[in-house]
């Protein structure tokens, strides 16, 4: 399969900006030094992005990114595609000349699979990529509040 760099950045960028968008609009520069992603790659993305219509561009101080649409709404694959990343497990781009200018015997099967992984893509919503950070970070809150609770209570006297 292709799905290179570009896509899992643009996702990885895009929940990002989903986490941060009850703020107000979130700097490239920002989503750049959270996710270690260049910040002229990033800009890269966005463009295409905001062509596609997945984001909104807000321009003077306090500018940056804001979602386009409802994360609900918005899929992965949205997302991938707007990049122009290819969903694509054929050796030949889906033109069925994979071998010598005819179709390979296992043509069927990475068509096939194409088909499940846009369709598994197309299912995962960037609001369930949010539920499930935001599902974590409170996991990991409550972790470090009961080691710091575990730290001040006092110890039990030895019998």
């Amino acid at each position: 399969m292709r799905l290179t760099t570009k896509g899992r950045f643009a996702v990885t960028a895009m929940l990002d900006l989903a986490l941060r968008s009850g703020n107000g609009p979130v700097t490239l520069a920002g989503i750049s030094d959270r996710q270690k992603i260049s910040l002229s790659y990033l800009e890269q993305l966005f463009g295409k992005l905001r062509r596609n219509a997945l984001v909104e561009s807000v321009r003077g101080p306090g500018g940056g990114y804001c979602l386009a649409k409802d994360t609900s709404v918005m899929s992965i694959a949205d997302i991938i595609r707007a990049v122009d990343e290819p969903i694509d497990a054929t050796q030949c781009g889906g033109k069925e000349n994979c071998l010598d200018d005819h179709r390979c015997m296992t043509h069927q099967l990475w068509s096939d699979l194409n088909r499940h992984i846009y369709e598994y893509l197309d299912a995962v919503k960037l609001s369930d990529l949010v539920a499930t950070q935001r599902e974590q970070a409170s996991t990991v809150s409550v972790v470090k509040d009961q080691r710091v609770m575990d730290k001040r209570a006092p110890k039990a006297a030895a019998a």
